[in-house]
This record gives C-alpha cells, structure tokens and sequence, in this order.
C-alpha cells in the first residue's frame, strides 16, 4: 500500500488527487499545498516545496513511499532528485530531464539528433537580440516565437506580419518571461492535441489524447492562456497516428535520453500538430497537462497510484489500467475576466454544490482560496468543469449546464470547448 505526497496546488493536482485517493493500492493521500476544493476531499499540508530539505523531513517523518510532482517548477529546480538522494520514489522527471520543457532549445536540439519530428527552428541565445530580429524578419510568414524557458504557458506568439514577430522578440528579450533567449520556429499546418505517456526511463504507457484549447476566444481567437478547455478522448487521434506517435516520438525520446545518461521517468506530455497521418511535435512538457488531466484521469480505470508507483521504481505495469477511455469527459475552464492579462481577486463563489449535484460532474477548483469561511477567485483560471458521458456530446453538454450553476462576478469561459470534435 501507497502513503503518497502530491506536490502542487492546481485543478490537474486536483484531477490527480481525485484519482489516486480513489486508488485500491493508495493507503494515505497529502497534497502539498492543495487548494479548497482537495482539502474537501484529502489532507492538505501547509509545506513550501521549495524548501526540498522541508519536503524531505515531511515524507520521512511520514513513511511516505512516493511522491507524485505535478508543476513543472518544482521540477526545474531538481526536486525529484533531490527526494531521490533519499531513497524516495518519485514519479517526475530529474532537473536534467526536465529541460525537455524547461528550455525549448534544448527540446529542439534533442529532436533534431534523435530525429524526432517537428518543425524546422533556430535558437538564438540571451546576447543575440539583434540576430533573433533579422532572423524574424527575412522569415515566411506565419512564424512562431517561443521563449525558450519556463513561461506558465504563455511565451509563444504566432506571427502573421513582420511586425509582430519583431514585437514579439522585442518583447521577450525585454525580459517579460525571464533572461533566457528564444526559438524561431516555422509554422505548422494542423490541429493540436495532447498524448501523455507515462514513462519508467525504459518503458511506457499512453494515455486517452486530448485535445486543448489555448487561445482565450471563442474560435481560437485572442491571446495564448494556459488553457481554456479540453476533452478526451481527440478522435483526431487516430489508431493509425498513435502508433506514429509511439513509434517515432515517444520511444525516440525514451531511448534517447536514457542513451544520453537522463533516464525519463514521469509523465512526458507530447504536444503534438496533427495532418492528416503527419505528426509533428509542437512542444514537450514533463508532466501532466492543465486542463488535459481534469478530462484524462476523468476517462480513465486505473489503481493510479500503483501505476505512477511502478514507473517511479523502473517497471510500469501496464496491468494496473483496465481501460484508458471510459466514454468521454470535457473540462471548460472558467476563468476571471482579464485573464490572461491583468484580473480582479477575492470575488465569492457560489453555485458549485449545485453543479456537482449532477452524479457526471466534477468541479475542479484551480484558483481558489478561502477568504473567512466564503470561497473566493484567486486565479486567472478558477475552475474546471468537468463531466463524463457515454459520447462526447453527452459530456460537453453536461458541463456547460453545470457551468451555468456557478456564479462569481467576473466569470467567463468559452463556449466553444469540442466543437471542433464534434
């Protein structure tokens, strides 16, 4: 039996700790810091996860047996190994390993020697400002920039003019997301989706695909959020494509970081431009997705925590998952008016009991904290509404009723989520 400490605060921990409480093999489940809506559900712990030593006390005065990571900060900052250097599992990746999210250079240099699909780039460091905009500007349109590090998801603009690219480089080398460089990169042609595959440094599973919706409008119009909506399973994602995504992706990466001494154990999030049967990689994270998991985890029949368990210790067993697609599940995000710019905070909550009074849905709490004994907005994305059905159209239709049930005075979402799909 599991005694399991999940680090992070947002709806895909939530997701995540819905699933593994709900584990045959989970004994004891701590969220580290958690939110109010899985305190209602788990023990959540008051710990700063980026004091490692205090997260190292806490899982040895507490017989903890794994740690599950869900942010990709904490992973950047090499807490995985160092829980490691104790003797304790963890399902995420080392800080070597992280840099397939952490920087985007090092993600397309890695494709690129172990011939993994995507598109053609150039990487231009912190001290080449002027390069990076003459590269831009002789460049076919559209071209996409990327900050080359962390940016919560929202360092990559898709440039129609000149104009904008030269914007959007000046920009970034401002320092809006950091002091790191960018990639240029050429535009695909194709729909997104996400396959997550759980990874032991040698083997693994995949996943049902989803599919999110970055942009803030209705239409994929507006900025670039962290993520609007999602459902699962894509029917995008063909068999015949999941296959090319195994085969040419997944196990090119698996092979090539443990060839090259950085093992991936974790979750790796392949976001993925889809043509046709033509698959690129648009970019890898190393953990779960947000708001991908809410529907993910929503589909799948799984012991989780003997899944995430097995990885961690170098052998995934397969035979911990009865189904990875259970019907369908759609998550639409509500978020605060101005997201994904400035936004108001501290606005009362209400109507979530009467949206989760439907037996199908699940409301995932994201930014939200309690302000005396009222629920609050304390995020640009708030909630994750979640429901399940027997086809997709069931699922997005439960979730926008139960979207109406809740109310707080900057509410807003899109009312878009799978129409493509469907």
């Amino acid at each position: 039996m599991e005694r399991i400490l999940l680090i992070g605060s947002g709806g895909r921990e939530h997701a995540l700790a819905k699933a593994l409480a709900a584990s045959e093999s989970c004994e004891k489940l701590w969220v580290a810091p958690g939110n109010p809506g899985i305190a209602r559900e788990v023990e959540c712990v008051p710990l700063n996860v980026a004091d490692h030593v205090a997260v190292e006390k806490f899982c040895l005065r507490n017989d903890v047996t794994l740690v599950v990571i869900g942010p990709e900060q904490p992973l950047a900052e090499g807490l995985a190994d160092s829980l490691r250097a104790e003797n304790i599992d963890v399902f995420g990746p080392s800080q070597a390993a992280a840099q397939l999210e952490t920087s985007k250079g090092f993600s397309k240099d890695f494709m690129r020697r172990h011939h993994v699909p995507t598109a053609p780039y150039r990487r231009f460091d912190a001290s080449h400002h002027d390069e990076a905009r003459g590269y831009v500007e002789a460049h076919n349109l559209p071209v996409v920039i990327k900050y080359d590090g962390l940016a919560a998801g929202k360092g990559v603009v898709v440039a129609t003019t000149h104009e904008q690219a030269l914007e959007a480089v000046d920009i970034m080398y401002k320092g809006a997301f950091g002091n790191d460089g960018v990639v240029i990169e050429g535009f695909l042609n194709g729909a997104e989706a996400s396959v997550f595959a759980l990874c032991d440094g040698r083997d693994f599973v995949v996943l049902a695909p989803a599919q999110d919706h970055k942009r803030i409008g209705d239409g994929d119009t507006g900025k670039n959020t962290g993520g609007m909506g999602a459902y699962a399973p894509a029917p995008i994602v063909t068999p015949s494509v999941m296959e090319s995504v195994s085969e040419k992706i997944i196990r090119r990466v698996i092979d090539g970081m443990a060839a090259e001494g950085m093992p991936f154990i974790g979750c790796l999030f392949c976001g993925l431009m889809i043509d046709g049967e033509d698959v690129n990689v648009v970019e890898f994270n190393v953990r779960f997705g947000d708001p991908e998991t809410q529907a993910v985890m929503s589909v799948l029949d799984a012991d989780v925590a003997a899944l995430f368990a097995s990885a961690a210790r170098g052998s995934i067993d397969a035979a911990t998952i009865r189904s990875t697609h259970v019907g369908f599940a759609c998550n639409v995000v509500l978020a605060s008016r101005g997201y994904p710019d400035a936004f108001e905070k501290g606005l009362p909550i209400t109507g979530i009991d009467e949206a989760e009074a439907d037996p199908y849905v699940t409301v995932y709490h994201a930014g939200t904290r309690m302000k005396d004994d009222t629920l609050v907005t304390n995020g640009g994305r708030v909630l994750g509404v979640t429901a399940i059905g027997d086809t997709l159209a069931q699922a997005v239709a439960r979730s926008y009723a139960a979207c109406e049930k809740i109310s707080y005075d900057t509410k807003v979402h899109r009312s878009d989520i799978a129409k493509r799909a469907l």
